[in-house]
């Protein structure tokens, strides 16, 4: 992994690849967003990205970028989620083996995705067992590429598209909010709002009951947290990368945190309102938005919906409660 920052010449290079390969999802409105909230708010919906989720953006674009050497020596990675599946699958796309590191009791259902798009799965104990040290060895064995889920060059340049696409379709903006996790999202998007919006302020959002990055801002440094547990399962990491904080604390106006009360009412939101299905992650970004979180009124709102990977019968049990 390069320790070099990239910049928005890199999410420009990214889209090209990408170009014909991932969706260019939908810019949405909704007339009942624009009430509650006095402003004028665009959702950028990466629930309808391939595989589900904005991940694929990172994921096809680090490995398309490999040399025709790192390619016959297939890929690796760490994930129990989204990222696990938009390797598998962009691997898959473009003939190179991808082998995933999944606890032993990830969901079926995203192990499941993950082997469906082709990734060979290895299981560890996430309570024994350091999913580091296990790529480290298959790495060693095979001489495949490590491709982490966000603290990568490549993989925050293909998940900046998403944002750059979004400036694209309807101008520039005064607020932008972005899902955070482990940061590719968010420092992807921040170079695309530096390029194409200079005024827009960013604000990443992270569940109330991880609120790492929050803390990192405040610190002006990466702050470690024990594991958090929220409905938010695609937030819940335990600190930023060393890349994407850097771009995080340069570009970045602030982070705000919602809780999974919120995150329900704005699944619920989607699901009656605009007719579409979010994951608990992917519902970050917009809660803020709606709740307010950040004054809003009178502003012209950019949203990023992060992803629509969840399982029906928890979505199902959520919406109904």
């Amino acid at each position: 992994m390069s320790a070099v920052l990239p910049t928005y010449e890199d999410v420009v290079r990214a889209s090209e690849i990408l170009n014909g390969v991932a969706h260019r999802t939908p810019v949405l409105t909704s007339t009942t967003a624009n009430a509650r909230t006095g402003a004028e708010i665009f959702f950028k919906c990466e629930n309808f990205q391939r595989m589900g989720a904005f991940k694929f953006r990172g994921g096809y674009h680090s490995i398309a970028r490999l040399t025709p050497e790192q390619r016959a020596a297939g890929v690796v990675t760490f994930s129990s989620g989204n990222h696990a599946q938009a390797i598998a699958l962009g691997a898959r796309e473009l003939g190179v083996r991808a082998t995933i590191i999944m606890p032993l009791d990830a969901p079926a259902a995203k192990r499941a995705a993950t082997e469906g798009y082709g990734g060979h799965v290895v299981t560890y104990d996430r309570y024994t067992e350091d999913r580091e040290a296990v790529a480290r060895r298959i790495q060693e064995e095979t001489g495949a590429t490590l491709i982490p889920p966000y603290d990568h060059a490549d993989v925050i340049a293909g998940q900046g598209t998403a944002a750059k696409e979004l400036f694209e379709e309807v101008g520039e903006l005064d607020l932008l909010f972005v899902c955070l996790g482990g940061g590719g999202l968010l420092a992807g998007s921040t170079l695309a709002a530096q390029a194409l919006s200079p005024n827009c302020q960013v604000y990443g959002v992270e569940p109330q009951a991880g609120n790492d990055g929050q803390q990192s801002l405040r610190k002006g440094e990466i702050v470690r947290i024990p594991a958090p547990k929220s409905l938010a399962d695609g937030a819940v990491t335990t600190h930023l990368g060393n890349l994407t904080f850097a771009i995080i604390k340069a570009g970045v106006k602030d982070i705000v945190t919602v809780t999974d009360e919120q995150l329900v009412n704005t699944m619920k939101f989607f699901a009656e309102r605009m007719k579409m299905v979010v994951e608990p992650t992917g519902c970050l970004a917009s809660a803020a938005a709606l709740d307010q979180v950040v004054p809003v009124q009178g502003k012209r709102v950019g949203v990023i919906i992060s992803g629509g990977n969840v399982d029906l019968a928890a979505y199902a049990k959520l919406l109904a409660a």
